[in-house]
């Protein structure tokens, strides 16, 4: 009896032991989306006043550390505008933008940039 009881203790012992994990078809990470400015001409680059002059009175204006964020919207998107100065120093220019609709759906951002900018007169 004992000499059963030990046998199945060491089975069962045995099959709590894990070897290395092995991944089979392991894909790589996919590259992060790389977003081009094409219709983006008016905004990247600009400084606040240049964009103001494109898209009026923000909506919000905020400022941390070096970077400031100016969000512009219209009836079809909001545009947030993300201004940072050059490495050589002077005036905070846009270097990132995002946009979304409304009701937060993604929207293309020169689409949005056009939208803003004919709800402006197309200044």
């Amino acid at each position: 009896m004992r000499r059963t009881a030990a046998l199945f203790a060491g089975l069962t012992l045995s099959a709590c032991a894990t070897g290395p994990v092995v991944r089979q078809n392991a894909l790589p990470m996919p590259p992060a989306p790389a977003y081009g400015t094409i219709g983006l001409e008016r905004v990247m680059g600009q400084n606040a006043t240049t964009i103001g002059q494109l898209f009026g009175q923000p909506l919000l204006d905020l400022s941390e550390g070096p970077g400031r964020k100016l969000q512009y919207g219209s009836d079809i998107c909001v545009l947030d505008a993300y201004l940072y100065p050059p490495a050589t120093g002077g005036v905070p220019v846009v270097r990132h933008v995002d946009a979304r609709q409304r009701s937060g759906a993604p929207i293309d951002r020169a689409s949005c940039v056009a939208a803003l900018t004919r709800a402006r007169g197309g200044r």
